[in-house]
């Protein structure tokens, strides 16, 4: 007899998985870090989110696209500057900034404070594998260009100006 299927049965699962604060895998960077919370292996590639906290004066990202994840941006402490291509924004504790593919972005904090934010993208996409790869590239003596770009472009990163992309220097 041939095994059919139940379409009138829920069959449930607990696959609940819950990060206390400080809990995930910690991938520091001198005074700044990203712990991995819902990775792509935990949603099936559906969402990544992911707890960065940057130190005073610390350039997260320079302004990028995504082409096929958004962004959600969310302050858990501090005051996260958003650079869009209009200008920047302040985003103070307790704010939600969305960033929808294909708008350009990128993150600082210019305050004298850590900023604490927890970031989402949808979908994951591997995110994950794409912080490991910048904390290789970012803790190297000398970053390589080229090896950035490559990092960028394969996790769907394209920086709006390739002459001015690393994550070095004051923030702007």
């Amino acid at each position: 007899m041939k095994n059919e299927t139940d379409f009138l049965t829920d069959s449930l699962e607990n696959k609940a998985a819950i990060f206390a604060a400080g809990e995930g895998e910690v991938l520091a960077m001198g005074g700044n870090s990203i712990t991995l919370k819902v990775t792509s292996d935990i949603s099936n590639d559906q969402l990544g989110v992911y707890e960065i906290k940057l130190a005073p004066a610390t350039i997260g990202a320079r302004l990028h696209y995504h082409r096929f994840m958004d962004e959600t941006f969310i302050v858990r402490k501090g005051t996260l500057t958003i650079e869009l291509a209009s200008g920047p924004v302040h985003a103070h504790e307790g704010a939600v900034v969305y960033v929808p593919r294909m708008t350009a972005h990128g993150f600082s904090n210019q305050s004298a404070e850590e900023v604490v934010i927890n970031l989402i993208f949808n979908p994951g996409q591997q995110r994950e594998g794409f912080f490991r790869g910048l904390k290789s590239i970012l803790t190297e003596p000398v970053i390589d260009p080229a090896k950035y770009l490559k990092l960028y472009q394969k996790y769907d990163s394209f920086p709006v100006d390739v002459q001015n992309m690393l994550p070095v220097g004051p923030p702007q």
